[in-house]
């Protein structure tokens, strides 16, 4: 696996890309997403910008798998889970396959995949890693990497669910993260700090889902990145998880001049 770091004006990636520069079976969109994240002559090599957080204390820290898969329609979705409604925080919310970090991981991408292995059975093998999103910070203290990867043959997954951290496994489509479609938002303040949380509704064999605040933060961000558009509304996400964007700035700025 190698690793190289690329900055693209507001955001600094840490780009993975596999040994064999290919998603295995996968279709041609597929092979186009891997290879847009594969290292360029042209990358900025600079210091992992991820690595005063990977000497952080391992309870301290967690990694979450951005599973993305292409759907019957050719659009990419992503798999999300509900946590079972006996776990003691967070009881019965959606979120991304994951957990903290194990002192015995090596590094983010194996603790994503050791959680998903254990959470829902996804066999890392089926996973071809492409990118690392920045961390994403809780108001508990522990720094989030979310991990994205391609699941190439979706028919070689058959969920095995750890019943007592996972009550549903489900996939929605990546672009809803981007759209105003059943998105509604409120405003928080934290640390005198104003900002959005997001709530996307999604509906699926007659079972009602909610996907909000730092998950849907952190799949607006993906979607942003993997489809190369922004979203259509203001994110305003508080600094500990990323700040004011650069579409943020323009929305505001185009508000204020028709004020």
């Amino acid at each position: 696996m190698k690793e190289e770091t690329i900055i693209d004006n507001d955001r600094v990636e840490l780009t993975m890309a596999s040994s064999n520069n290919e998603v295995r079976g996968g279709s041609q969109r597929l092979q186009t997403l891997l290879h847009h994240f594969q290292p360029s002559s042209n990358s900025i090599s600079i210091t992992n910008p991820l690595q005063q957080v990977s000497n952080s204390k391992p309870n301290k820290k967690a990694a979450v798998l951005i599973c993305l898969f292409e759907g019957q329609d050719g659009n990419l979705r992503v798999i999300l889970t509900q946590r079972a409604s006996s776990l003691s925080t967070h009881a019965g919310e959606v979120a991304l396959p994951g957990g903290k970090r194990d002192e015995s991981d090596a590094d983010d991408v194996q603790t994503a995949l050791r959680e998903a292995k254990e959470e829902i059975g996804l066999d890392p093998s089926l996973v071809t890693v492409i990118t690392l999103l920045e961390p994403f910070h809780s108001k508990y203290g522990i720094t989030i990497i979310p991990v994205v990867g391609i699941l190439s043959n979706k028919d070689a997954f058959s969920p095995v669910l750890d019943s007592a951290e996972v009550e549903a496994v489900f996939d929605v489509p990546l672009e809803m993260f981007l759209k105003n479609d059943n998105r509604r938002a409120e405003q928080r303040e934290w640390m005198g700090e104003k900002h959005l949380i997001h709530y996307f509704d999604y509906e699926v064999e007659n079972k009602k889902y909610v996907i909000w605040a730092i998950t849907a933060a952190i799949l607006i961000r993906a979607a942003t990145l993997i489809l190369q558009r922004p979203p259509a509304f203001l994110e305003q996400r508080p600094k500990i998880w990323g700040g004011i964007t650069e579409n943020d700035t323009i929305l505001l700025q185009r508000n204020n001049s028709q004020l």
